[in-house]
């Protein structure tokens, strides 16, 4: 069985940028991994109107940051992922998780496994979707 991926972009708050979220099957793995006050990456990065996003997957494993602790992650470091394409599957793995006060954040997330059409939709409707750049 595939995991399942949702892309959400957030509207900006007091403190950020509108910025990325990723849900997979139903769970926000940033807030999961990195606590509810941390941020994903900002919108305009993830998902530039000018060059298709870095979220997309291809055959060669690439480390993606996907999101920070609210002290930021040049304080305690970044929650990254390495994404690859394996013919029609999309591999999430390799996870990097930030540190807080010396020691290691919660666990990582598991090895994610997407099927790659699900998986490449909803990097597409992410990307085509734009109402987030409507924020002031």
């Amino acid at each position: 069985m595939f995991d399942r991926l949702e892309i959400r972009v957030m509207p900006p708050g007091p403190r950020f940028a509108a910025q990325v979220r990723f849900w997979v099957n139903g769970e926000d793995v940033v807030e999961g991994t990195v606590g509810e006050g941390g941020r994903g990456p900002y919108a305009a990065v993830a998902l530039p109107a000018d060059r298709p996003s870095p979220l997309r997957a291809t055959g060669e494993a690439r480390r993606l940051e996907l999101g920070e602790p609210e002290c930021t992650g040049g304080c305690c470091g970044f929650l990254t992922v390495a994404v690859q394409r394996f013919g029609e599957i999309v591999q999430w793995s390799d996870w990097e998780v930030p540190w807080e006060g010396g020691t290691a954040a919660p666990c990582p997330p598991p090895e994610f496994h997407f099927d790659a059409r699900q998986y490449d939709t909803e990097v597409a409707r992410a990307e085509a979707e734009r109402r987030w750049q409507a924020y002031p």
